[in-house]
């Protein structure tokens, strides 16, 4: 069984729109991309040095894959450039009729369910919200790893949106960079809890 991994840089607010650039994604009239960057330091290299480490394959949606593939692969100089070009990159599109970036495939959510079962590497998921907010609708994300930034951004595409199921999570570790981003590591933990009937309520 293959483990799906999100990994998201995150708001305050939960926005994860265009964190690395402002020409990353503008659409909606996002104005604040490349966010994330001035708060990043070195233990967060660090991380995520040991993230990328271990073998992974990609799933990607489609604008993140069109992101990813327009840059990584013209810098394969740098680590994560080299790590990503190297990867196995699985797209959940319907829209792109080429997947130029060597070691691409087209997969559905149905495929994906497939990959997961099956053995290989670890799945990250980076960025790609609309794809990322389909594989939580049906369960398969096994870890979340969200770089929550201290700021808020007011607007943007959002992490969670209304619609998905109500689910809870545990917290597996956290730390915290100099700069103040919080790395948290969330598992499913089945459905949220109510309280007992009665629980809470005046006499």
């Amino acid at each position: 069984m293959r483990r799906i991994i999100a990994i998201t840089y995150v708001s305050l607010d939960g926005v994860m729109q265009a964190p690395g650039g402002p020409e990353e994604d503008p659409s909606g009239g996002f104005v604040h991309g490349g966010w994330a960057m001035p708060r990043w330091d070195e233990m967060m290299n660090g991380l995520l040095a040991e993230l990328l480490d271990r073998p992974f394959a990609l799933l990607l949606g489609r604008k993140t894959y069109e992101i990813f593939a327009g840059y990584w692969p013209h810098h394969t100089d740098n680590p994560v450039g080299r790590k990503f070009d190297a990867a196995v990159k699985y797209v959940m599109t319907r829209r792109l009729d080429r997947l130029d970036w060597a070691g691409s495939e087209r997969v559905d959510a149905a495929g994906v369910a497939r990959l997961k079962s099956g053995d290989g590497p670890q799945i990250h998921v980076w960025g790609s919200g609309n794809a990322l907010r389909a594989l939580t609708a049906a369960g398969l994300v096994d870890e979340y790893r969200l770089w929550i930034f201290p700021l808020i951004l007011g607007g943007g595409k959002r992490l969670f949106e209304p619609g998905l199921p109500a689910t809870a999570l545990t917290l597996a570790d956290t730390k915290v960079s100099t700069t103040g981003v919080v790395i948290n590591t969330y598992r499913p933990a089945g459905p949220v809890a109510l309280p007992a009937e009665g629980l809470g309520k005046a006499e």
